[in-house]
């Protein structure tokens, strides 16, 4: 588990030591994003991401596990329970069993005088957040959480694999808080990847169908679906290890790659002002086509 928070040096010798510095508590508590990898893409992907939010004073957790990715194969993985996502068993409980065991973490963190993070994190107000299988599985598991205020994801839907035995085009449930799905108008990967929801290249994209189906949000909460034009499947990973994942099948970017990632950074902070902080803000985007619900 790593997390990136903004620090304040004190230049001691303990520091010095260390390399462990306690958080700039100016604007604690802070608000604690848990960030989910896509399927075989290392967490320093996202590390830009991290960064970004801490300078905005947003705390991010994210780890490595490997495990099943899909039935008999291995490989990195934001933590799946497969038994979980069933036709019989899915909204049974947390898809991710990883989940609980960081919010233990943290809450030990933010009591311990010794720690970095005594009395930083605001655990009362947590985003799930991630990439591809990452943003499935944040899409799929704030329900679970009381504390999960908000959930947000890049090229994550929650169309269900007929190889779980779900019939074709199924969507499943996600809940009713604020969420915000981003998605690149030239992603190649979820497009190649139909065939495992029994769809075809004529049906809805499935982040769209997701956004139409899956998303009920209730009073007082909103559900955003937002197309960014010149991006693709993995525009929000940097760098891009392109010996892992099915970078192959992706499409290429008709704009700027650090351009894109600062227009989904800005989102993501946006959204979470917004919907967690509680600021009087729209989500708006240069370069998107944005819907609200």
């Amino acid at each position: 588990m790593k997390i990136y928070y903004p620090a304040t040096p004190t230049n001691s010798d303990a520091e010095r030591m260390t390399g462990v510095i306690p958080a700039d508590k100016t604007s604690a508590p802070m608000p604690v994003v848990i960030f989910f990898n896509g399927i075989n893409v290392g967490i320093e992907s996202y590390h830009w991401l991290a960064v970004k939010l801490a300078e905005a004073n947003i705390v991010t957790v994210m780890y490595t596990h490997v495990a099943e990715t899909l039935p008999n194969v291995i490989g990195l993985t934001p933590s799946i329970d497969l038994s979980r996502v069933k036709p019989e068993t899915y909204g049974s409980g947390a898809t991710c069993p990883a989940i609980q065991p960081i919010l233990d973490s943290l809450t030990q963190l933010n009591k311990d005088e010794k720690s970095p993070l005594y009395q930083a994190l605001d655990l009362n107000n947590v985003i799930l957040g991630g990439h591809s299988a990452g943003g499935t599985v944040a899409l799929q598991n704030a329900q679970f959480f009381e504390q999960v205020k908000a959930v947000f994801a890049y090229a994550g839907h929650t169309m269900a694999s007929t190889m779980l035995g779900f019939a074709p085009g199924t969507v499943l449930n996600i809940g009713s808080k604020s969420v915000m799905l981003m998605r690149g108008d030239r992603d190649g990967v979820i497009a190649a990847s139909r065939v495992r929801y029994g769809t075809d290249e004529q049906s809805p994209d499935p982040v769209e169908k997701t956004f139409d189906e899956a998303c009920q949000p209730s009073a007082g909460e909103e559900a955003w679906d937002v197309l960014l034009q010149g991006a693709n499947h993995f525009s929000i990973v940097h760098p891009l290890d392109e010996t892992t994942g099915r970078f192959f099948l992706d499409m290429e970017m008709t704009r700027p790659a650090e351009e894109i990632r600062n227009e989904i950074a800005g989102l993501v902070k946006l959204f979470i002002n917004k919907h967690v902080r509680g600021q009087k803000l729209e989500l708006q985007a240069e370069h998107a086509v944005i819907r609200k619900k």
